[in-house]
């Protein structure tokens, strides 16, 4: 029987208890790797988007863009602000055929106006244009678009800020159906008219048509998206709107949270039931569930005391929607928020003409890779793809 040494055995138990503690650092260091959160994420801006427009076509400022289920990117835009130094034809010309003036005027070689909403595809190439009527008679076409949004069913819905309506489309621009009517406004507590819809989001599992109610009014109103029959309506916090009561950024400041709407400029749902208003003037996103009833809110950059610093919330395209994107207009900047709660965790853009900077980022809109578009009213007048780069 061979000896066994106490100093082998002591050896061995502590080879052992080595490599215990070597397989138990890497599952530790498995697990914490598991449990560690996800890098901020980061954007790269994408010259190459979007591809040269046929006609000498050209924006005005832009107020709205949606990535759509083909990732085609859809956006409105204001012709009516182009000049007579950026037209081919005279400015009266732009937004629809002037009767008296039946014949275009050709005033210089540049430009023409582009049809107010444009759908253009992954690649940036424009696939349509439609919307632009006759200036007499606005029955059928979203007079100063502002707000867009494509629904599961493939219909475009448009809002008209300075008009009052909502209208439903076609993918091809066949008028289906007007919510509000015609620059008729009558206060927030109406249930069939509009004031300033600024807006739009809609939802999938029940075709609720969830309209940001803004420029005029102060709440978000509901609707049935077959019908347009009006459903319900809310305030700030879930509140009875009021329009009597006056808004003071300044409060802002000071840390006080006004229990009215500023104006609701920007809305958008997620998949698990919550959503999402961004209160422009009033420097804060808002949270609720699908009834109205207040969940949370995030005050962002309280000392912007002009335009307002929460344009446009949208939600990243992962399963857990982990990352909200808010576009600034009056910063010039698109702020990154963590979702779970609502804390910023990083920027990106700051003003300026150049590639990658921003005048006045108005619309914006994120396809299943992650990549954001971003829309720029104002003078800004280009929608700018950032690339997703983690």
């Amino acid at each position: 029987m061979p000896t066994i040494r106490l100093s082998h055995i002591c050896a061995t138990l502590i080879l052992g208890v080595a490599a215990l503690s070597v397989a138990e650092s890497r599952i530790h260091g498995q697990a914490a790797r598991a449990a560690a959160p996800t890098a901020v994420p980061t954007f790269k801006v994408d010259p190459s988007w979007p591809l040269e427009m046929p006609n000498h076509w050209i924006m005005g400022a832009v107020t709205g863009v949606f990535v759509d289920a083909r990732q085609h990117v859809w956006v409105t835009h204001l012709p009516e602000v182009l000049t007579e130094e950026e037209l081919y034809e005279e400015p009266w010309n732009v937004a629809g055929l002037d009767p008296a003036k039946p014949k275009p005027v050709q005033i210089a070689t540049c430009c023409r106006a582009a049809p107010p909403v444009l759908e253009f595809d992954q690649q940036g190439k424009l696939v349509q244009g439609w919307g632009q009527g006759s200036m007499t008679d606005f029955t059928d076409w979203p007079r100063e678009p502002h707000g867009i949004f494509v629904d599961h069913l493939e219909n475009v819905w448009v809002g008209s800020y300075n008009r009052h309506r909502v209208m439903k489309f076609t993918r091809e621009g066949k008028h289906l159906l007007t919510i509000g009517e015609y620059e008729k406004t009558n206060g927030s507590a109406d249930t069939t008219l509009l004031g300033g819809p600024s807006g739009i989001w809609v939802d999938p599992k029940n075709n609720e048509v969830y309209i940001s109610d803004g420029y005029r009014n102060r709440r978000i109103i509901v609707v049935d998206g077959a019908t347009g029959k009006y459903l319900r309506h809310w305030g700030a916090y879930g509140n009875v709107p009021d329009d009597t009561e006056k808004f003071d950024p300044k409060t802002m400041v000071t840390g006080a949270r006004p229990k009215q709407f500023s104006t609701p400029h920007g809305i958008t749902g997620s998949t698990d039931g919550k959503i999402y208003v961004a209160d422009r003037r009033g420097n804060r996103i808002q949270v609720f569930d699908h009834a109205g009833k207040f969940l949370a809110e995030k005050v962002i950059a309280p000392a912007t005391l002009s335009s307002g610093s929460a344009f446009v919330p949208v939600l990243s395209p992962d399963a857990q929607q982990q990352w909200l994107y808010v576009a600034d207009g009056t910063n010039h900047k698109v702020w990154i928020l963590r979702r779970s709660d609502l804390e910023v965790v990083g920027e990106f853009g700051r003003g300026g003409r150049q590639v990658g900077q921003f005048l006045r980022p108005h619309g914006m809109s994120i396809d299943n890779q992650g990549h954001l578009y971003v829309g720029e009213a104002t003078t800004g007048r280009r929608v700018q793809k950032f690339a997703l780069q983690r």
